[in-house]
């Protein structure tokens, strides 16, 4: 009852006991809802029977569920863009729920009445599951063909098919009968540049010839990569998870998950990934499957019309597009909980699995490798891992955590600098010149010049009798006394020792340009550049490793398992660990990437030399800065993210944050039925504000509700066209019944329908850590600071991110939040 008479008073102040015990953000999201409901009274039409379906609603307390009057019942003409947001914005989280909510009682209550009621009511519970099998099915097609046209054109930096132009060098030389064992690669059909140009096969011409070419191919593709994203997508650069991250979080991007960016994406991704620069095509894969399944989206009702649905199926979209990425769909579902959902609830967890399993099931349909793989890296090792090798594993991971701090220092300074220097006027530029020198640098390691996936898939691949590799050029000791493998541990050979001087260099080089190139204006992915540069340190670590145990074999650490002649160390996992150590390092994740690289290599025994790298990585890491890449570019970018893993542990009160400040002016007001048309206009064009509270009067400051900005000016527009008698000196009411007004006065707008009457509301004296916790784990964009039911002021995403800046002793001014 009293809850009632606060209602009728025009205010409501939530009781935050239940948040602040809730067992998690579902159940905080749940229970925000739960105090919320679409009613109103038979008097209470919104501008006199011009109304919005399934955006204007007043807020009211639980005990009102159950009453037989909807809002959405009685609104016959929608109001277009009412309830929607604008560019950059934030949706709000509760409001989007409680819409789908009624949107689900309305289907519930109409599925009896006749069988096609019935037929949508399925129709809608279906969706769901609909948009994710049409986004599981886009991503595994446009990967495969994202793969299979990559391939390719790294082949044509080097030569093309004869027989058929569309075949890339493997493909090509499959067919032939002049093929040899030894020169697998080598045959009639493919021809390199310098043979085509000059008629030469070998010696210093063709090696220059060859040279050129390659330069040539690598600026073509890069150039016409930039100027694709310049001139027609320009947010199809780069990785695209900071942004997917800060979108799934309610941030509005308009355009950033939009047709032509997923055209332009696609096309520039194959043209950047042949191009040879220090980049992979896991991130971007990603956004194109987050690309997918927003287009998707828009054929459901269900999702089209409500952001907070949408982003469950683009949390589903970003598991689909990891499981195409690496082959592993359970570690793309982690992936998707782990790094980039902000709102993760259990269906949507079912549907992130099928569509991971439906563009995993795709991928392998198209088989782009040729290995009935998912992946071109796929291994199996067969040798046990034993307990001295946890030393080497954690080296690695201690590895993986500084070059992970490293790298993001070193990065985020070089955009930084990017960003305020005229060089980032010239994105065209820098791409050519990060190209060519790229390009030049690369050609003449053989380990730089391949494809880096090729680069990772020899680095994994074990030294077996088939394998003709200069890491394989090892000396066969046949005096050993016991075989108890197919190929023993043996001693290094003059290749070894050569690739091992060729590794040193390659890791050099990709230290330093995936620093440079990352976040260049052509898709960039990180997955792939930072498994590289693990997996030649790990592979440089195994070396060193079995050659100990070779010459070594009587010291305590080996004389158990390390007898003469035995195959106990493994290069290619120490490859492996040392991939995941530095991928953990730059990205800080844990429990996905362990299953990511368990997927890839199908060994259940590994798992515990991973987790050990993958956590030394993250403690490292974290020990100089607890953020990892795509934190530290949203926080570069200025995106209102609140990071779920970020601590605050400051004592400060919601008073001591609020606006207005004692320097500031007042805060900008509606009151309820004492203000014009004309009056609320001028607030409108001479504020910036997102919204305007709403209070009985200037006297008394009890607060009513919460006005939006976009609502009051399209909700003004249309009853402007379509209600005659308003004008500008109409008083503007938002009360439940209109005051008396004199004879002469014109017609009075109504507006209580488009009011929010329960804003989420705090007193003074509530610690910041709370109000932080409320933000982070219902949404909201705003809330209302009260004291004795009398309203002082207004606590915005953009002032908790300004405020947490503050105490992190960084520029609160970086925050771009509009």
């Amino acid at each position: 009852m009293e809850s009632e008479q606060l209602f009728h008073r025009g205010y409501y102040r939530n009781s935050y006991n239940s948040i602040t015990s809730a067992s998690s953000d579902e159940e905080l999201l749940d229970g925000a809802g739960a105090i919320m409901d679409f009613q109103t009274s038979e008097d209470d039409n919104l501008l006199d029977g011009d109304t919005a379906a399934g955006t204007h609603y007043t807020m009211t307390n639980g005990g009102s569920i159950n009453s037989s009057t909807h809002l959405l019942d009685l609104l016959d003409e929608p109001i277009p863009g009412v309830g929607t947001y604008d560019d950059f914005h934030t949706i709000d989280w509760v409001r989007e729920k409680c819409k789908d909510r009624e949107r689900h009682r309305r289907i519930n209550s109409k599925k009896k009445e006749s069988a096609w009621e019935m037929t949508k009511s399925l129709y809608d519970a279906w969706s769901g599951w609909l948009v994710v099998t049409l986004t599981g099915l886009a991503s595994g097609a446009l990967a495969g063909l994202i793969d299979i046209a990559a391939d390719w054109m790294t082949d044509l930096k080097e030569g093309i098919c004869l027989s058929a132009l569309w075949y890339n060098h493997e493909q090509c030389c499959w067919g032939s009968n002049e093929t040899t064992f030894e020169e697998r690669d080598k045959c009639p059909q493919w021809k390199t540049w310098a043979e085509l140009i000059i008629g030469q096969a070998e010696g210093p011409g063709s090696y220059i010839m060859n040279y050129i070419m390659y330069i040539f191919w690598a600026l073509s593709f890069a150039f016409l990569a930039v100027s694709l994203v310049k001139v027609f997508a320009p947010y199809a650069c780069g990785s695209g998870i900071p942004e997917i991250k800060t979108i799934l979080s309610g941030f509005i991007i308009r355009g950033y998950l939009g047709k032509w960016t997923l055209m332009i994406k696609t096309i520039t991704l194959v043209l950047a990934v042949a191009s040879g620069l220090s980049l992979g095509k896991e991130g971007p894969l990603v956004h194109v499957a987050c690309c997918c399944g927003n287009i998707f989206s828009y054929l459901f009702p269900k999702y089209s019309t409500n952001e907070a649905k949408k982003r469950e199926v683009l949390s589903a979209a970003s598991a689909a597009g990891v499981s195409v990425a690496f082959g592993a769909p359970i570690g793309g579902v982690l992936f998707s909980l782990e790094e980039v959902s902000y709102y993760f609830p259990l269906k949507t967890l079912w549907r992130s699995f099928f569509a991971a399993l439906v563009a995993a099931f795709v991928l392998r349909s198209i088989n782009p490798f040729g290995n009935s793989r998912l992946v071109l890296f796929y291994v199996e090792y067969h040798t046990p891992w034993y307990l001295f090798e946890l030393f080497p594993f954690i080296l690695l991971g201690v590895f993986g955590g500084l070059w992970g701090a490293f790298f993001i220092r070193a990065n985020i300074a070089w955009c930084r600098r990017r960003k305020s220097t005229k060089f980032g006027k010239y994105p065209v530029l820098e791409v050519i010149i990060v190209a060519a020198i790229t390009a030049v640098i690369a050609f003449p390691n053989p380990y730089t010049r391949l494809n880096t996936s090729e680069l990772i898939k020899e680095l994994f691949t074990d030294c077996g009798p088939l394998e003709s590799s200069s890491l394989c050029d090892y000396r066969n000791d046949m005096n050993a006394s016991k075989i108890v493998d197919d190929i023993p541990d043996r001693p290094a050979g003059v290749g070894v020792y050569s690739a091992i001087w060729q590794l040193c260099l390659a890791l050099i080089f990709k230290i330093i340009m995936t620093v440079f190139t990352f976040g260049i204006k052509v898709p960039s992915g990180l997955f792939i550049p930072s498994m590289a540069i693990g997996a030649i340190a790990g592979r440089i670590v195994g070396i060193a490793v079995e050659q100990l145990a070779y010459y070594h074999h009587d010291w305590f650490i080996f004389k158990e398992w390390c007898e003469v002649g035995a195959d106990c160390i493994t290069p290619g996992l120490y490859a492996m660990v040392g991939a995941a150590a530095c991928l953990g390092g730059v990205t800080r994740m844990t429990v996905s990437l362990v299953v990511i690289v368990f997927e890839l290599t199908g060994g259940l025994e590994y798992i515990v030399p991973l987790m050990a790298a993958v956590m030394t990585s993250k403690w490292v890491g974290d020990a100089f800065g607890r953020e990892g890449i795509y934190e530290a570019h949203i926080r570069l970018n200025g995106y209102p993210f609140l990071d779920a893993k970020e601590e605050f542990t400051h004592t400060t009160l919601a008073a001591d944050v609020m606006r207005p400040r004692r320097s500031d002016p007042p805060l900008a007001v509606l009151t309820q039925d004492n203000m014009t048309v004309d009056d609320i206009e001028n607030m409108i064009n001479e504020t910036s504000y997102n919204g305007f509270p709403v209070i009985m009067s200037k006297e008394s400051q009890r607060l009513v509700g919460f006005a939006l900005r976009r609502d009051l000016t399209i909700a003004i527009e249309s009853a402007r066209k379509k209600q005659e008698g308003i004008v500008g000196s109409s008083r503007v009411c938002f009360a439940q019944h209109t005051p008396s007004l004199p004879a002469e006065s014109p017609r009075p707008l109504k507006l209580r329908s488009i009011l929010d009457m329960s804003p989420f509301t705090v007193t003074d004296h509530t610690p910041m850590e709370i109000v932080v916790d409320i933000f982070r784990k219902l949404g909201l964009r705003q809330c209302l600071v009260t004291h004795n039911g009398r309203l002082l002021g207004i606590i915005t995403k953009k002032d908790i991110l300004r405020h947490m800046a503050q105490t992190a002793n960084q520029d609160p001014a970086s925050i771009m939040f509009n």
